[in-house]
């Protein structure tokens, strides 16, 4: 048998870090990484043999649980027929289908209509702010502080010194020429959307925002927040781009669109996560009329070799006709349990701290108030968390290894699972409550 520290030793001799996406170092945490080898509904078993339970959930897409029945059969049933075609497949249409007609609501004109497939988050977003640039012929675009898209050059940008000043780069390598092409202001702040279009408007091409925010740990939209950002953006002929990567069909049948408190019209909507049932599977859909602009049909060009394939089609068409509101109502339940007791944990331990919810996603911030942007996030007791994520570990529970990041609950959880939950949260609210900063 192998131990996580060697697994690690010897993913370090192969790849940059040790890993194929940075948190997974868990760096942030000053722990080992395990090394997973098999999963089952709302567990995962590492490379030792030793069981945890699982608030990661492969960050969101395990909606289910693990290695659902339903999903591994319909993914072996696919693998049977073929594993690629570099074709196109009637499951591709169906899946498109099901993503339109899942995103309503009562009263409001459904904003899908046609949906374009791809295989990641990150190329989801990159096309939505292509395919704004095409429709509008402006260059420019905004984001928020903290708001994660993806690794996209562009979307690599770090605020300037001004609400209209253009950004910087975010990431070694990313040119200075490409971050100008972004203007980074901070989130639920209105009046910093109106500068910034009020000095910039005919060239911004779009707005792009996390329609419930949970890259910077959750960080909920001021009330009416999305519907104000639709209407600025709409006054001076910029499109609204609304990022559901992680909120998509997770908070809800139509994601965080069906549940805002107040109705708004977002121009495109990005998917991934849970609309690929834990493979790689990302959407983006909006107006007929806005999506026909691209190829084929369109001048704005997009492909993807792997766009679409069946497997990962039929995991994530199976996933979403499993998601009925029996299950929400599971995973609402036990996510509702989990973060009151993480919040009597901490309390009863002496720990300041807020847990923050955007429907069944939640997140403990170690602050006194509710940050409700990318600086207040920044400026919590982010030191106990890793004390706190190493008791959990320790006792069995596999939480996200950072701060920032949102917990997922599945609808696999079920009363045996969380209360391995409830049990290990005292001692880790003690952990944290003795951790002192570095």
């Amino acid at each position: 048998m192998t131990t996580n520290e060697q697994e690690f030793a010897r993913a370090r001799g192969a790849m940059p870090g040790g890993v194929n996406s940075p948190v997974r170092a868990f760096g942030s945490v000053h722990e080992t990484p395990r090394f997973f080898v098999a999963a089952s509904g709302p567990y995962v078993t590492d490379v030792e043999g030793r069981e945890y339970v699982d608030l990661v959930g492969s960050w969101g897409p395990a909606i289910l649980g693990h290695a659902h029945p339903a999903v591994v059969k319909a993914v072996q049933d696919a693998a049977a027929h073929g594993l690629g075609f570099g074709a196109s497949t009637p499951g591709e249409t169906e899946l498109a289908e099901l993503i339109a007609a899942r995103v309503t609501r009562d009263g409001v004109a459904n904003p899908v209509e046609r949906v374009r497939l791809v295989s990641t988050g990150t190329e989801a977003t990159m096309t939505a702010i292509r395919l704004a640039r095409g429709a509008t012929r402006r260059d420019l675009v905004v984001k928020f502080s903290g708001h994660y898209h993806g690794h996209s050059d562009g979307l690599l940008a770090e605020a300037g010194s001004g609400v209209a000043t253009l950004a910087m780069p975010g990431s070694a390598g990313v040119p200075a020429p490409i971050a100008a092409q972004t203007l980074v202001i901070p989130y639920n702040d209105l009046d910093a959307v109106r500068e910034v279009f009020t000095a910039r408007g005919d060239d911004i091409a779009a707005v792009i925002v996390e329609a419930a925010p949970a890259n910077m740990g959750i960080v909920p939209p001021a009330h009416g927040f999305n519907a104000a950002l639709a209407d600025i953006a709409h006054e001076h002929g910029a499109l609204l781009i609304l990022d559901e990567v992680l909120t998509g069909f997770r908070v809800g049948p139509a994601g965080w669109y069906g549940i805002d408190p107040v109705p708004f019209s977002p121009d495109l909507i990005t998917f991934g996560k849970v609309v690929g049932g834990g493979l790689p599977l990302a959407a983006l859909g909006g107006s007929a009329a806005l999506m026909e602009l691209l190829a084929p049909l369109g001048p704005v060009y997009q492909a993807g070799t792997l766009s679409g394939n069946p497997l990962a089609v039929a995991a994530g068409r199976t996933t979403l006709d499993h998601l009925d509101a029996a299950a929400y109502a599971r995973i609402d339940a036990a996510a509702t349990t989990i973060a009151d007791a993480a919040a009597s944990a901490l309390a009863d331990a002496g720990v300041t701290h807020v847990v923050q919810r955007s429907g069944n996603l939640f997140s403990i911030q170690f602050a006194e108030t509710a940050p409700t942007d990318y600086d207040t996030v920044k400026a919590q007791e982010a030191f106990r968390y890793p004390a706190f994520f190493r008791a959990m570990l320790a006792q069995g529970v596999s939480l996200p290894p950072s701060v920032f990041e949102a917990w997922f609950v599945s609808a696999a959880h079920d009363d045996a699972a969380v209360g391995r939950i409830v049990e290990a949260l005292p001692a880790a609210a003690r952990a944290a409550a003795e951790a002192e900063p570095d």
